[in-house]
C-alpha cells in the first residue's frame, strides 16, 4: 500500500551491495565496509506501461549508477546520512515522487546479522 498522496506504482532496486567508509569509530574509518542498499521509488508508471518507451519512465539504471558513484566515493559518519543522500539522488530523477531507502551494515553489531536505517522521502511540493 502506498503512502497517502504518493503513486502506488513502484520501482525496486534490491540488494545493491557496495563498499564505502561509514561509521564513527576509527577502525570503521580506515577501510571500506560492506553496505546493502534497497531502494523503492514511487512513480506513476501508467504512461510507460502504455507506450513501452524508456522516456516515459524512471531510468533505474541511471539511478543505480548515480547511487554507486555517490556511495563508493562517500565517507559519512552515519548510516542515516548515507540513506538521506541516496534518497536525494533518487528524488533528483524525473518522475520519482517519493522514495524509501534502506541501508544496512552487515556485521555492525555483534550477534546481529545486520543493522539498517530506513528513510522515506517525498518530492517537495512544486519541485
Amino acid at each position: 500500500m502506498a503512502e497517502p498522496g504518493v503513486p502506488a506504482d513502484r520501482i525496486h532496486i534490491r540488494d545493491l551491495a557496495l563498499r564505502c567508509i561509514v561509521g564513527i569509530e576509527p577502525e570503521e574509518r580506515r577501510e571500506r565496509q560492506d553496505v546493502l542498499i534497497n531502494i523503492t521509488m514511487h512513480a506513476d508508471l501508467r504512461w510507460a506501461g502504455r507506450t513501452d518507451d524508456i522516456a516515459d519512465t524512471v531510468d533505474y539504471k541511471a539511478v543505480k549508477l548515480a547511487v554507486i558513484a555517490e556511495v563508493e566515493g562517500s565517507s559519512y559518519y552515519l548510516v542515516e546520512r548515507l540513506a538521506e543522500r541516496i534518497a536525494e539522488i533518487c528524488l533528483s530523477h524525473s518522475g520519482v515522487a517519493a522514495v524509501r531507502v534502506l541501508v544496512e551494515k552487515p556485521g555492525a553489531l555483534r550477534f546481529a546479522r545486520t543493522v539498517g536505517v530506513e528513510v522515506f522521502r517525498e518530492r517537495a511540493a512544486g519541485a
